[in-house]
């Protein structure tokens, strides 16, 4: 809880020179970012390397480093496009000594091999599943938090792609969708 406390001030701090969340989440950051992120080790508790695609502010890749913390055979990959971003995440690792890799760089010309490719608010799903199409070729299973408009999301994705898909409530929020993905291949 410390080091999600922690996190959560080097957070708000940053938050006011550059825009990782919306300044409106942040009274409610436990319950709309913190538990919206944990909930997916839930759902794969098994999974020791995690990629988090678009990380960002650190959800849920952060999130998730912090509570494999005490793993040894942990390690979470957190992917940014944005230099100011990649600089944040990786103080936040070194502060918190976390198992983590910040990787400034493109999502999908990483070389990494994961149990669980993740992202939250990076693109629509057609584009995502492009971004984690590496993964997911290498054995990977997607976790990808999603909001209402999820099921939508995936009827788009169908006309590009070919993928088998769960569907799940978001346990922090019932408009929130989480998408798990496997065996993902371009539709012909």
């Amino acid at each position: 809880m410390a080091d999600l406390q922690t996190f959560i001030d080097h957070l708000t701090e940053a938050n006011t020179v550059m825009n990782l969340v919306g300044p409106d989440s942040l009274p409610d950051v436990w319950n709309r970012h913190i538990w919206d992120s944990a909930q997916l080790l839930e759902m794969k508790p098994e999974a020791t390397t995690w990629a988090d695609l678009g990380a960002g502010a650190g959800f849920p890749g952060l999130v998730l480093a912090i509570l494999l913390k005490d793993r040894p055979d942990s390690h979470v990959w957190l992917i940014d496009s944005l230099g100011k971003r990649c600089r944040f995440l990786q103080e936040v690792v070194d502060v918190l000594s976390l198992r983590a890799t910040v990787i400034n760089g493109r999502a999908e010309e990483q070389k990494v091999r994961v149990d669980v490719v993740t992202a939250r608010a990076v693109a629509p799903m057609e584009r995502l599943l492009a971004y984690a199409q590496p993964y997911l070729q290498r054995g990977a299973q997607g976790l990808f938090l999603k909001g209402e408009k999820a099921e939508a999301e995936l009827i788009e994705a169908r006309k590009v792609w070919q993928f088998d898909s769960d569907l799940s409530v978001s346990r922090s929020d019932p408009r929130g969708r989480i998408v798990s993905v496997r065996s993902l291949r371009r539709a012909r």
